[in-house]
């Protein structure tokens, strides 16, 4: 009796086995929805994302005039010179590139290519900026993980909704929709002599460990800066009425136009934060620097260019003031009236 109970277990537990192996065979190998699917559409996701980094940097070498071989891409992308060599391979044979010894250029089709995904990325970053809560340094990221994936139907939909944007965040402009692209303008910060005033239009995003330095500083694309003084390890400029010093690899990472002093005297302007209680003042504008949900916050008390606001009562511990706007005393903390742009009424 006891022989045949371990027989008929024995039985069951190798029958058991035999169904779940079963199972796991048909999930391998079930169509389109099956781990040898899924497996295979992440390894061509993966060569797909590496092609189109790969045709973006050499558009952006294109764009600033710069050579492009297969150890700078192996260098970008922080892939292998093999690899590179692979991947060059592989846009030669799809018609995307032209190369030259080890010199590597985009040929019309894959700069079309190229402008396709760098429009979807730059899109996309200034979505993550405006609409979403995203920390500031996490914008580019956000858009490298989704470009790739992201149909280009959908992001001309995001585009259209937006207001069909002409810059990113970082001040790069966003090739239209046929792929056309104005030329590069403006100079280093570290190309600017002392005495010159400029304008910010555009701050490098990459690499990300200088991007974050920067963010830290407040630096954004619109700000005026002031060289006061340059010198072989460093340059220091005001900006918004603070002074900042950076090494020339940081300033290199800048991109600024110079305006001339009639220009910039137009632009000076002063701080919500600056208004004493009883003061009163036209609303110029908000910092570019204040995006998303901040921006629309501000903006839904009535903070908006033409509103008048006067400075009515401060906190126990100055922080925060209250303002009337509209109507309505509204609390703003001082690190948000610091971004908030007035012309001061008597």
């Amino acid at each position: 009796m006891n022989m045949t109970v371990i027989l008929a277990a024995q039985t069951g537990f190798t029958l058991l086995i035999g169904l779940v192996f079963l199972i796991l065979l048909i999930w391998v190998f079930w169509p389109k929805k099956g781990g040898l699917a899924i497996l295979t559409r992440m390894r061509e996701n993966s060569q797909k994302a590496m092609l189109e980094d790969s045709l973006k940097f050499m558009f952006d070498c294109e764009y600033r005039h710069t050579s492009c071989d297969m150890l700078s891409i192996a260098g970008n992308l922080d892939i292998s010179a093999d690899k590179a060599s692979e991947v060059t391979e592989r846009l030669l044979s799809m018609g995307l590139i032209n190369m030259d010894g080890q010199i590597v250029s985009l040929t019309d089709i894959g700069r079309s290519y190229a402008l396709r995904v760098i429009r979807v990325h730059r899109i996309w970053e200034r979505y993550f900026a405006d609409e979403t809560s995203i920390n500031q340094a996490d914008w580019h990221n956000a858009a490298c993980r989704i470009e790739h994936h992201v149909t280009v139907e959908d992001t001309e939909k995001l585009a259209a909704q937006m207001g069909h944007p002409v810059f990113d965040p970082h001040g790069d402009p966003i090739p239209t929709p046929t792929g056309e692209l104005p030329a590069p303008t403006g100079l280093p910060l570290n190309h600017m002599e002392e005495g010159q005033i400029g304008r910010i239009i555009h701050i490098e995003d990459e690499p990300r460990s200088v991007y974050e330095q920067l963010v830290v500083l407040g630096l954004y694309p619109g700000m005026q800066v002031y060289i006061t003084d340059v010198a072989e390890n460093k340059i220091t400029f005001a900006a918004d009425g603070d002074e900042c010093s950076l090494t020339p690899l940081f300033a290199n990472h800048i991109t600024v136009e110079p305006v001339t002093e009639k220009e910039a005297i137009a632009e000076k302007y002063e701080l919500l934060s600056s208004l004493q209680i009883g003061e009163n003042a036209e609303v110029i504008g908000i910092s570019p620097n204040c995006r998303g949900q901040q921006r629309r916050r501000l903006m839904d008390m009535g903070i908006v260019p033409g509103s008048f606001v006067s400075a009515v009562i401060k906190s126990a511990s100055g922080d925060p003031v209250g303002y009337r706007v509209l109507g309505t005393t509204v609390g703003i903390r001082v690190r948000e009236a610091d971004l908030i742009f007035i012309n001061r009424k008597n």
